[in-house]
């Protein structure tokens, strides 16, 4: 797996209850998404200056394995574990570095879309080479 993203669990980013609320995990996971899609396929948002065609999130399947507080210190890495016609499944871990843990998993799908017709259109040959080389075992599901 190859690290896409590196952040910290501020303050102002926990809940009531003292830890780091879902929609900040979800954050931090976006984020990596974007490094991951450079990585794998050198995508960014201003990749298609013509904006004919992206990628979306079509499901996403988060476990939180580990409590998150203020000041901890987290890394995310990623790979992927499927590569389909028209889509990629990611699995992002994200773990505590402080605590030597992992705090959360995502698996996702991410579609590639013609951003025109907003519909899913299949992966190139060369783009389904470029992700099969970032291919790993999913050791969540063994």
């Amino acid at each position: 797996m190859i690290v896409v993203q590196k952040g910290v669990a501020h303050p102002w980013m926990c809940d009531v209850i003292g830890h780091m609320t879902t929609r900040h995990y979800v954050a931090m996971f976006d984020d990596a998404a974007y490094h991951l899609l450079y990585t794998v396929f050198g995508w960014a948002g201003a990749s298609d200056p013509d904006g004919k065609i992206g990628w979306s999130d079509a499901r996403h399947i988060i476990e939180y394995k580990a409590e998150v507080l203020a000041g901890d210190v987290l890394v995310v890495r990623s790979g992927l574990i499927k590569v389909g016609t028209r889509s990629i499944t990611i699995f992002y871990e994200m773990a505590n570095l402080d605590k030597n843990e992992i705090a959360a998993t995502l698996e996702c799908v991410c579609v590639l879309i013609d951003l025109q017709a907003r519909k899913s259109i299949e992966l190139s040959e060369q783009l389904r080479e470029l992700a099969s080389q970032h291919l790993i075992e999913n050791t969540e599901k063994a």
